[in-house]
């Protein structure tokens, strides 16, 4: 009896231990990302099928070149004052195109979302 309570606490413990690792991890897929950010903007500013297109290529982009600094980042030790400029260099490039893409009063609400999330994000709430 005593073992088989052991052996109920080591597996609950071990269940929980794995949930919060997962709970922990991001998906950095590019292609998996550029298709939740769109979803999100296209429900958000009422996208067509035109800008929804537009806005998932954008998207993409973004990813895959968001992807390849975090590789040179760890490949170099780390995060530096360059990588953060060029990442602010990288975000200014995508908010430039996103305006082309996308209506006056739709960029409009496109900026109060990105507001939203870095407010969110000093929040530390995810």
């Amino acid at each position: 009896m005593k073992k088989l309570g052991l052996l109920l606490i080591v597996l609950i413990l071990g269940t929980g231990f794995s949930m919060a690792q997962d709970r922990g991890q991001r998906n950095f897929d590019p292609e998996e990302r550029a298709k939740a950010q769109t979803a999100e903007l296209k429900e958000l500013l009422d996208l067509n099928k035109d800008q929804e297109k537009k806005v998932y290529d954008l998207n993409l982009k973004a990813g895959k070149d968001m992807a390849a600094m975090r590789e040179e980042m760890q490949s170099s030790g780390g995060f530096n004052e360059d990588m953060r400029a060029k990442m602010m260099e990288m975000r200014e490039k995508q908010n430039q195109e996103m305006k082309k893409i996308l209506t006056d009063s739709q960029y409009e609400k496109y900026e109060k979302y990105l507001e939203d999330r870095r407010n969110r994000r000093r929040g530390g709430q995810r």
